[in-house]
């Protein structure tokens, strides 16, 4: 029985090892850092934890499937799982609050109407219909299958634009998520807003991003948001504990500093330590950029040019003094005072960060996360990477500063109760983590030439795997379930 190793234990490592390992593969996980879990961490202190990747988990299915395929037991039973209703609450600079309600595109709608006026709900229903149709042209090949070998047929956008009146009727460029706020729902700063969050908290420009990101909001709002009680980090543990009893072995403070390769296929790993571990298969789920420019994948070669900045994120974790209020919405988008300088901070050339960007309010409703009496509170923005040293004195500080100032301008009151806080930036991510410059991980998105598809599970070496939120189909914690499972699938039982 070939070894099989696996590059990080992030929840694609570790998917991906239950997997194997449950179909008869002998496997070993090594781990850089002292703990498993990636991006899914977890800081605690004085009684408050928090998550200090994703809070919330879409598409609940794909662990579901793992908890069955690797443990014939539904998912339920391993961690407590929630719908989160309200989905979100939506606050904007005119003074608008907009509920949004869990997995109901009908009460999206009555919502819209009542927050923007009549015919908003639908205005947003039609681009809703549209994103589903992306969802049902994609799915197959973006989430379930392997990347096609000739990816061509991703290169164009599924999104079925609307007929084009007026000077529309001239443009010749694709249709990108801006145009389709500005032709589609009619320039409502607020419907425009909400569009483009979806976007900015994965780091997409709006103005660039194909119109079939408008999949992002479908897959929300048609399949829901949930909680897991405990935080994300609950999931990595049950996954983990999977791992231990399919008999993984895992190897933390274990850095692997090259892929070892014989007669052109990948044929182990060698670690910072010196030493090395023959296999038969590697699974890498380190960001395919830093494999290649790091040296370390045998196809090492330096990234060429000035690499193009892909936005990261700013948390600030924060413990309040007092219980939280009761009916408090789980998930609070305070949306940007300026949209416009926002996406210049963002995504111009040299701009400094937005004062008051779009900030993400998560507040679980769950004991045992802060002492009693108390509540943790986590804020989140998109920030600009490249050119910008958040190690730097102030700079963090000042951000974070601007984030809570913003939230508490819209009503949250939070500044008061705030017994302590800690700043997490994107150069903590890429120093725990190992990500491409801490950037955030990108969901796969058809059009634009195929330039926000991810790298193939296959690697170009025979035996290499990619896995994890730079390989197919892209980031985050659906998706990265996803890669592990058609990775899975490529290399088959033992």
């Amino acid at each position: 029985m070939a070894r099989i190793v696996i590059i990080g234990a992030g929840m694609s490592g570790l998917a991906a090892a239950a997997r194997l390992a449950t179909v008869g593969h002998r496997v070993t996980v090594c781990e850089a850092a002292s703990t498993y879990g990636g991006m899914v961490g977890r800081f605690e202190r004085d009684g408050f934890a928090f998550d200090t990747g994703p809070g919330l988990l879409t598409l609940p299915a794909v662990y579901r499937d793992l908890a069955l395929k690797t443990g014939k037991e539904p998912l339920e039973e391993l961690v407590g799982l929630t719908p989160v209703d309200p989905e979100s609450r939506h606050l904007f600079p005119d003074g608008t609050d907009l509920l949004l309600p869990n997995a109901s595109r009908g009460g999206v709608a009555q919502a819209l109407d009542a927050a923007f006026g009549a015919g908003s709900g639908e205005r947003w229903s039609a681009v809703m219909n549209r994103g589903r149709t992306v969802w049902e042209a994609t799915r197959r090949p973006l989430l379930e299958e392997p990347l096609p070998a000739s990816p061509e047929s991703l290169h164009t956008d599924p999104y079925p634009a609307p007929p084009r009146r007026g000077l529309a009727r001239l443009r010749r460029a694709p249709w990108t998520l801006a145009d389709v706020a500005k032709h589609e729902l009619g320039g409502h700063p607020g419907l425009t807003a909400l569009l483009g969050e979806y976007a900015l908290r994965f780091g997409f420009d709006p103005a660039e991003t194909p119109a079939g990101g408008a999949v992002l909001p479908y897959m929300e709002q048609s399949f829901g948001v949930w909680y897991v009680r405990g935080g994300i980090r609950a999931l990595a543990e049950a996954v983990y504990e999977r791992c231990l009893k399919r008999k993984v072995e895992f190897r933390f403070d274990a850095r692997v500093t090259r892929v070892l390769t014989e007669d052109g296929r990948a044929s182990g790993v060698e670690l910072a330590d010196g030493s090395r571990l023959e296999c038969g298969t590697v699974l890498s789920s380190m960001d395919a950029r830093v494999l290649r420019s790091g040296r370390i994948g045998p196809d090492a070669a330096p990234e060429a040019g000035t690499p193009r900045d892909v936005p990261g994120r700013v948390s600030v974790l924060l413990a309040l003094r007092g219980a939280r209020p009761a009916g408090t919405a789980h998930r609070t988008v305070v949306h940007a005072a300026d949209p416009a300088a926002e996406a210049a901070s963002l995504f111009g050339p040299g701009t400094p960060p937005a004062d008051r960007p779009t900030v993400q309010v998560l507040r679980p409703d769950d004991p045992s996360l802060h002492p009693a009496g108390h509540e943790t509170v986590v804020l989140t923005a998109t920030a600009r990477n490249l050119g910008l040293d958040w190690s730097a004195p102030g700079v963090a500080d000042r951000f974070a500063d601007g984030m809570l100032a913003h939230v508490d301008a819209a009503g949250l009151g939070l500044r008061e109760r705030v017994l302590w806080r800690v700043v997490r930036t994107p150069q903590d991510t890429e120093h725990e983590t190992g990500s491409f410059l801490g950037s955030v991980p990108r969901p796969a998105l058809a059009g634009l030439g195929g330039a926000l598809l991810q790298a193939p599970n296959h690697g170009s070496t025979p035996g290499l795997y990619l896995i994890g939120g730079a390989a197919h189909p892209g980031g985050g914690l659906a998706r990265v379930g996803m890669s592990a499972s058609v990775t899975a699938g490529l290399i088959g039982p033992a």
